[in-house]
């Protein structure tokens, strides 16, 4: 690709976009639920242990791909292998990141509604016909399997979204990068200081930093390396993204800084929703998927009935952050794949962009309605959301962030990694051997663990059960 190839304007909105890129739903909806289901404080600290030896090594890999080849994530592998099956590895990263759009703009819908019935005052309770409340669960049921509201949501957050794309990078998502991931670490820290006001926060604090090494299990690391994987946005086509990287730009330090901040607003959600969870009675840290859409309303009710004003405010903030966060993400996904149809079909990239986004409303309601009027129509016994969200994160995802490791550790030169490690002679590098030793074997290893622990359901303490009984 061409040397001038348009890029970040600046090292700031670069690192923000990244940022931004990896920030989403996995940091304040995934986290927590990890968290929570695997003893609070033993999974982050393996998870921060994890982002040192996983999530870090493989940012830089990505970052390497991309800027050296400066071409978009479906494209770069050709550039730096021509005539290879390699090329499979990016066209696989453009698919997934395509896929798994199709169904997270359905969530992002979801978080749109909840965030407008906030700001309108909503209790988040459904209405019987006699006028009596109902549940949160029932509320959200009612409201996914819906045949108009999430459509109708989903249409406006893609409409967003595509005005973003189609202002392009630097207008568009450098810009918002620049407004967006600030605006959530304020209104974050904000919501923090409130959380730390409510009876449950010494519980909650104690649930998530009191060091408890013996929770620790092998399923536990599993999980953190999941969360990375997924919270990083790995596999994911991170190597756009830093296509569009100066050469200045140290990459070392980029990823080190996009994983602290992402690490950041997880520890962030953690500390805004356990004190919360721990402040109601009969809540319970580890509710699962259903914290964010179920559980945690039942809290705001529960906790902020008697204040009128903060029942209104903090589940507003709240969902707000949430729509910050997953915006940010979306914007990365719908580039992922706008790049790459522009410069593989050679047009403009509003036309790009539109034929992306009328995929994603497709697709997205196809995806939506199968909650609801479409819901009899199973694919391995799962509704079309669903098989869509197994086969892009337990198959796909996994191979093209495997795909990533082992070109940087056997197929890129030594020449081409050490320019981009280096940042072409500008800055020191001391970790080659380590950090070949991660991409080459430490981090293929435990991608394959997850994807045959995804595919079998085997958890990781079953198979160490199996190896100590042979002995």
């Amino acid at each position: 690709m061409s040397s001038d190839r348009i890029g970040f304007a600046s090292k700031l909105g670069g690192l923000l976009a990244a940022a931004g890129s990896a920030v989403g739903l996995g940091n304040i909806w995934r986290f927590p639920t990890q968290a929570g289901e695997n003893g609070g404080s033993a999974f982050l600290i393996v998870y921060i242990a994890v982002i040192l030896i996983f999530g870090i090594p493989l940012l830089i890999s990505e970052f390497a791909i991309g800027r050296h080849a400066r071409a978009n994530v479906g494209n770069a592998y050709s550039v730096l292998a021509p005539n290879s099956w390699w090329k499979i590895i990016g066209i696989g990263s453009v698919f997934v990141a395509f896929t798994i759009l199709t169904y997270y703009n359905v969530v992002v819908g979801w978080v749109f509604y909840y965030t407008a019935e906030a700001v309108t005052a909503g209790s988040f309770l459904s209405v019987h016909d006699d006028g009596t409340l109902g549940t949160s669960a029932e509320f959200f049921g009612s409201f996914v399997s819906n045949p108009y509201k999430p459509l109708i949501c989903l249409f406006i957050v893609t409409a967003i979204i595509h005005v973003v794309i189609v202002s392009g990078v630097r207008k568009g998502i450098e810009r918002s990068s620049k407004i967006l991931v600030p605006a959530l670490f304020i209104i974050m820290i904000m919501l923090v200081i409130f959380s730390a006001t409510m009876p449950g926060a010494a519980k909650g604090y104690e649930f998530l930093f009191k060091l408890n090494f013996d929770d620790i299990t092998p399923d536990v690391v599993l999980s953190a390396v999941g969360q990375c994987f997924y919270s990083f946005s790995l596999g994911m086509g991170l190597v756009t993204y830093a296509s569009y990287f100066r050469r200045d730009v140290n990459l070392n330090r980029i990823a080190l800084s996009v994983a602290s901040l992402d690490t950041l607003v997880a520890i962030l959600a953690g500390l805004i929703i356990f004190p919360a969870v721990f402040s109601v009675a009969g809540m319970s840290p580890a509710q699962g998927a259903g914290l964010v859409f179920i559980s945690l309303p039942n809290v705001f009710n529960s906790a902020l009935h008697d204040h009128a004003f903060l029942n209104w405010l903090i589940p507003s903030a709240f969902y707000g952050i949430l729509l910050l966060a997953a915006l940010t993400s979306t914007i990365f996904l719908h580039e992922v794949s706008t790049a790459f149809i522009a410069e593989r079909a050679q047009i403009s990239r509003t036309k790009s962009a539109t034929i992306v986004s009328i995929l994603l409303l497709a697709i997205g309601a196809v995806a939506s309605l199968s909650m609801g009027p479409l819901s009899d129509i199973l694919i391995f016994n799962m509704n079309i959301f669903d098989f869509l969200d197994f086969f892009t994160a337990k198959i796909i995802l996994p191979l093209t962030g495997l795909g990533a490791a082992l070109f940087v550790g056997y197929k890129m030169t030594t020449t081409q990694l050490w320019s981009e490690l280096t940042s072409y002679g500008k800055v020191k590098f001391i970790w080659l051997i380590p950090f070949l030793i991660l991409v080459r074997f430490i981090i293929p290893i435990l991608i394959i663990i997850i994807l045959v622990s995804g595919l079998t359901n085997i958890s990781v303490s079953d198979v160490v059960a199996f190896i100590k009984g042979l002995f």
